[in-house]
């Protein structure tokens, strides 16, 4: 037979999300799909609060996650060397949004266990799916409910502790055949003093959802909301402060996914978020400067995969979204917008031999908002498989993507004369080229995944600081070319598993003007990141996980302390052998002390230690 086995990996370095190999059989009516699950961290949950779709980001090679307080308080999560504007969060087929700015990107009420483990996508595969989030995009799908849960208790060092409560049950409904109905719920909430002084927070969530499957279909319906009140001293602003923000975040989703023939599935998505920000600029003298922000979006996504036969296919994607704002700092002349994005991908596939092929992507994408230009943007790749006669698989592309996106309220829509954050009505959609090269190799108990890109970034809009300015930051276009090496490799053995990344980064900026002393954003990036992680579990009593980072940050004016840093997540969890379905974790973060600030200008976050019993059913 011809034997297609579809390779998903959460390959940072590769622009496509599923490749394809043939492999000489006998039987040529047998199609087998393997999806294969590689890791890129060995933890999966924080030490200092519950954990969220963004925990352990930082220690992911295919981002660079610049916190302030910690990961789960407030996220810049970028992307080879973008900003975190460049930076979607895509749940089902639509990409969440918030229009004030990207620090909130992140901000998703959702429980992850009700979500499958975060997918980064770039290169083309961003292009087709992304949307106003030029670099890349970190994907989720909806997990199908299974009957169970787990109640879990921690505590810690500065005053920390954790409660988080998960339970689901899926039914099978009577006189339907193959058709199960689920509700699931999980409420999380957590508190310290931090781990540096003016640092404490207080965080709840709580999410629910039903869920309705089929033999072919899955349907949820979603909802969540989350309050988070986190300090921090120089949380946006250079001038030795102690800010503070208050957010509340509500999300409604439903979401349908069907698959049909071969090959063949589409996905839609319909959500409204909204989300309310509560900014104080010192938090001994509130009313120095405060800001309340309240945005609103609705948005309606679909995508999906139409295969005509084994040699071609059809991938497409569309999105409306639909915002509003009101906020005390904007100007009210830019306060609400409307977005369209519409991606169409056919694809080629020709057999050279028993065991090569080659896939062909070539399509565009056409954005466009009702107050901005429109843009139509080339994508395409090819691929190069192979299946070796041990079993080893291998897969050489070439890919170019071009995508747009345009610049946030607060960037666009504030005061453009003063105000700590000054902005540039003259702003314009920004594009980004990105060309690539890349390899991966897959064999039974091993990946390695490598590429070389060069990307061009044009009207990047980016937040600077002048020295003579009184303003903390004010938004500025900027032309960059960054060229990047990756490689990220994973390793098996009998009791344990290795996780090794570097990152090689390089960048030329153009910003017009003179009087820019600083880059809070599109310039914190490092020249070299080496990320090491393992998982060994010697008995059924003890397992140990640990995940390392260490970074060569490139030089910034406003930096305090070094341009290099070591980071280390460490985790024990005993499972006694006495009490069923029960265990124990102790847990350590930033073991070493490290105090180096991952957005220049502001503390890095202290030490946590954290022991944390979880029970489960």
């Amino acid at each position: 037979m011809i034997r297609t086995v579809h390779l998903t990996l959460p390959a940072l370095l590769c622009s496509i999300s599923t490749l394809s190999f043939a492999a000489d059989e006998t039987d040529t009516k047998s199609i087998e799909k393997i999806t294969i699950e590689a890791s890129p961290t060995a933890n999966k949950e924080p030490v200092g609060t519950f954990d969220s779709p963004v925990s352990n980001l930082e220690y992911d090679p295919r981002v660079d996650l610049q916190s302030r307080n910690m990961a789960e308080a407030q996220a810049d999560v970028t992307i080879r060397g973008g900003i975190f504007e460049n930076t979607g969060f895509r749940v089902g087929s639509a990409t969440l949004f918030d229009p004030q700015s990207g620090h909130y990107f992140a901000e998703i009420p959702i429980a992850p266990q009700m979500l499958t483990s975060p997918k980064v996508i770039t290169g083309v595969d961003n292009a087709l799916y992304g949307v106003n989030s030029s670099v890349g995009t970190v994907s989720f799908g909806w997990k199908p409910i299974n009957t169970g849960g787990s109640v879990s208790l921690g505590a810690g060092n500065n005053d920390f502790n954790r409660q988080s409560l998960h339970g689901a049950v899926s039914l099978p409904l009577e006189g339907v055949n193959e058709w199960r109905v689920g509700v699931e719920g999980e409420f999380s909430h957590s508190q310290s003093d931090g781990s540096i002084d003016n640092g404490d927070h207080d965080f709840s969530r709580a999410s629910t959802r039903v869920q309705l499957t089929g033999p072919q279909s899955q349907t949820d319906l979603f909802f969540g909301y989350q309050e988070k009140f986190f300090g921090w001293p120089n949380m946006y602003t250079p001038f030795n402060v102690n800010e503070t923000e208050d957010l509340e975040t509500r999300l409604v989703m439903l979401n349908h996914k069907q698959e049909y023939a071969a090959d063949s599935e589409f996905e839609i998505s319909a959500y409204y978020r909204k989300h309310n920000d509560h900014y104080v600029f010192s938090r001994e003298n509130p009313s120095m400067f405060e800001a309340f922000h309240e945005s609103e979006v609705k948005s309606l996504a679909l995508s999906g995969r139409h295969a005509r036969n084994d040699s071609f296919a059809l991938n497409y994607s569309a999105q409306y979204i639909e915002d509003s704002i009101e906020s005390t700092t904007l100007e009210n002349n830019f306060t609400s917008r409307s977005y369209y994005k519409v991606s169409i991908l056919p694809e080629y596939k020709v057999t050279l031999e028993t065991n090569q092929s080659i896939t062909m992507r070539l399509g565009a994408t056409f954005d466009d908002t009702n107050r901005d230009d429109s843009d139509i943007s080339l994508i395409g790749d090819v691929t190069w498989n192979t299946v070796t006669q041990d079993g080893t698989k291998r897969a050489l592309y070439l890919s170019y993507a071009q995508a747009s996106q345009v610049a946030g309220y607060t960037a666009i829509g504030g005061s453009d004369s003063g105000g700590l954050f000054r902005s540039n009505y003259s702003l314009e959609r920004e594009v980004t080229k990105n060309l690539e090269l890349g390899l991966l190799f897959e064999q039974q108990n091993w990946v390695f995944n490598s590429a070389l890109f060069y990307r061009q970034d044009e009207n990047l809009t980016d937040w600077t600081y002048s020295l003579n300015s009184t303003s903390a930051r004010f938004a500025n276009p900027v032309d960059i070319d960054t060229s990047g090496v990756e490689f990220f490799a994973t390793k098996h053995f009998d009791t344990a598993e290795v996780i090794a990344s570097y990152t090689f980064l390089n960048k030329s900026e153009d910003y017009g003007v003179a009087d820019i002393d600083a880059s809070f954003y599109a310039l914190n990036y490092p020249d070299h990141r080496l990320t090491l992680g393992a998982i060994w579990t010697p008995s059924d009593l003890l397992e140990f996980r640990i995940d390392n980072e260490w970074r060569k940050q490139h030089e910034n004016t406003l930096r305090n302390g070094d341009d290099d840093a070591l980071f280390t997540h460490l985790t024990l969890k005993i499972t006694p052998h006495q009490f069923e379905n029960f265990f124990i974790t102790l847990a350590a973060d930033n073991v070493w002390g490290e105090s180096f600030e991952e957005i220049p200008g502001t503390p890095g976050r202290g030490e946590q230690y954290t022991l944390s019993a979880t029970y489960s059913w």
